[in-house]
């Protein structure tokens, strides 16, 4: 009877035993596979909150202010007496705060036509891996507003304060390939509620293009295109309804004369600040500007040299 008691006690001690011993795998197995269905959010696609002209797919964080100030010089082309463009300056300075992760509001001013503008940029889904609903792309919205301060051309006339006023919609799409590749694609929409002549276009459309390759842990090569949709823009100036006989006199849409802004440059991180050197054949530097304004042609040599500069500060501490 005691020899049972004594093997029934060693039974029971290994069961329980077992049971202590077992219990950190089990617990590590439900942290693994709650780590496998965990949400990793993709960062980092660009090193700043804009390409070189354009927007990109990148925030600048909560409680962040970013202190943009950009410049753009004359024309290469111009020769040694105006010491190949840098007589001449353009710039923009801009202040963006980072609302939430998601969520980023801007405003600026340009020197060129005197020009105030600002924006609002949302990130609806940001590219993920892991966990459900994960994204392989992230989608950003941008609303903005541009007003023109130059004085009136026509003072004889009624002029009105909108007609001082440009808008710009635009979706980004985009995806960070790899630590060294981004890209994205973002189809814009520039209404300007005044234009010289009749024969302008109120509204345009591009599609613009935005890459950066990362060259060393704080360089980058990165190049900003925008592909001006003329025949969309001008088939829409006129409606296909209308009678083609009633047409044949009315006059046709001007759209010719506007350039695909290309711009290239070198992103360089340091500390806090991201200088970008770079070369394009814009002069503006707000949506509206660059895809309805630019009129110069790198294959004609017409490219300005310019820099842009950013720096952060956090104005409200994450909690």
């Amino acid at each position: 009877m005691i020899q049972i008691k004594k093997i029934a006690s060693l039974c029971l001690g290994i069961f329980l035993s077992a049971q202590v011993f077992a219990q950190p795998d089990d617990l590590l197995s439900l942290v693994e596979k709650k780590g496998e269905n965990k949400k990793d959010y993709i960062n980092n696609a660009f090193k700043s909150s804009r390409v070189i002209n354009g927007h990109s797919i990148e925030f600048i964080g909560k409680g962040v202010m970013d202190v943009r100030i950009l410049h753009r010089f004359g024309l290469l082309n111009s020769g040694f007496n105006n010491l190949f463009g840098l007589d001449q300056a353009n710039m923009r300075f801009g202040f963006d705060y980072g609302v939430s992760k998601d969520l980023t509001i801007g405003i600026g001013r340009s020197n060129v036509s005197k020009e105030w503008d600002g924006f609002i940029k949302y990130r609806p889904i940001q590219q993920s891996k892991g966990g459900k609903f994960s994204s392989p792309v992230s989608l950003v919205l941008v609303s903005g507003i541009t007003v023109s301060t130059t004085p009136w051309a026509d003072l004889t006339r009624k002029n009105y304060f909108s007609s001082r006023m440009g808008f710009y919609n635009q979706i980004i799409i985009g995806r960070k390939f790899s630590e060294g590749f981004s890209m994205q694609l973002s189809p814009t929409h520039v209404h300007l509620n005044l234009v010289p002549r009749n024969i302008d276009l109120n509204d345009i459309f591009a599609v613009g293009a935005g890459a950066r390759i990362k060259l060393t842990k704080r360089t980058a090569f990165v190049v900003d295109y925008h592909y001006i949709l003329k025949d969309l823009s001008a088939n829409l100036f006129f409606s296909e309804d209308e009678d083609d006989d009633a047409n044949t006199s009315a006059p046709q849409p001007q759209v010719f004369n506007f350039v695909n802004p290309l711009s290239i440059g070198f992103d360089i991180e340091t500390g806090g600040h991201v200088f970008q050197l770079h070369f394009s054949n814009a002069t503006g530097m707000n949506e509206k500007a660059f895809i309805t304004n630019t009129n110069k042609s790198w294959g004609k040599g017409e490219i300005r040299f310019g820099f842009n500069l950013s720096r952060v500060f956090t104005v409200v501490n994450k909690k």
